[in-house]
């Protein structure tokens, strides 16, 4: 079965031969790899190009700088595989992630997206630890209204997803990947893998580090989720989702921005007043 990678790139010419090195040493052969240039101003693309010369599955597309949701889609729009997984310009994958991947499938023949854990990286590569976020399995559309746990690029999907439902929104600056997984959860099956399945780099200078503004996205996120799919979770998932997220919204606020970490507590008692959970977070904002 044919697999499509598809990495997007703007600027990354340090770390493009970690990742394209990566997808090359994969012990599962049976793949095309297609990476579009979003407007690079460095040697981006003559590094792709000289690793398309000897590799006929690497396919080189080149876009004006439109952003990563846009180059995705580009790339979705001309994908051949059966599944597709994603691949940051700037993380790796261990040599065998295509394999696991496909091999989950083999075990759940059911699932539609699976995923794993990651390794997370600095920007030398130097391992910084191991610790990944609870991870869930089956039809997890009221666990994604608390937080985004799916790892982008650990993840491989059918090709059915995106054929009826579409790639990603291009709609926001950062969190398109939550945008997508929470718009899958409506209707397909996702499956966690107990693996670590790409290593992940925490850079300076990325935008999915300004946690206000993906705190402000994923809130807008999920409420136009909501809005577009009002059946795909119960009334119960919503509340416990929805409250959820706005505790952990005002935990993270707590010591930086009480305004911001108080408007956030009185959403969440607004919708769970007899929340436990709840309650515990404001008495440790308040004497924080």
């Amino acid at each position: 079965m044919l697999v499509t990678i598809i990495t997007p790139t703007y600027n990354r010419e340090a770390f493009l031969p970690a990742a394209i090195e990566s997808v090359l040493a994969q012990t599962y052969k049976d793949f095309e790899f297609i990476i579009v240039d979003d407007g690079s101003e460095d040697n981006s693309r003559k590094l792709i190009e000289s690793y398309a010369e000897k590799d006929s599955r690497i396919k080189y597309l080149y876009q004006e700088n439109q952003r990563q949701s846009v180059a995705r889609n580009y790339a979705l729009s001309v994908a051949k595989g059966d599944f597709i997984c994603f691949l940051d310009s700037d993380n790796y994958w261990p040599n065998d992630k295509l394999e696991k991947s496909l091999k989950a499938f083999a075990d759940h023949p059911d699932a539609d997206i699976v995923y794993g854990d990651c390794i997370t990286i600095d920007e030398q590569g130097n391992e910084l630890h191991r610790n990944n976020m609870r991870r869930y399995s089956g039809r997890i559309a009221g666990l994604l209204l608390k937080d985004n746990f799916i790892s982008m690029n650990t993840t491989m999907t059918r090709r059915k997803c995106f054929d009826e439902m579409g790639g990603m929104s291009g709609k926001r600056r950062v969190a398109d990947d939550y945008d997508l997984w929470l718009k899958f959860s409506a209707r397909y099956t996702f499956q966690y893998i107990p693996e670590f399945l790409a290593y992940y780099r925490v850079m300076e200078n990325q935008i999915s580090t300004n946690k206000k503004l993906r705190f402000e996205t994923n809130e807008s996120i999920i409420q136009d989720f909501l809005a577009a799919y009002p059946n795909a979770v119960t009334a119960q998932e919503k509340k416990v989702g929805l409250c959820a997220f706005y505790t952990r919204k005002a935990r993270h606020y707590a010591a930086s921005d009480k305004r911001e970490s108080y408007a956030a507590i009185r959403k969440a008692l607004a919708i769970s007043p007899f929340s436990q959970g709840v309650w515990r977070a404001l008495i440790k904002i308040l004497i924080s």
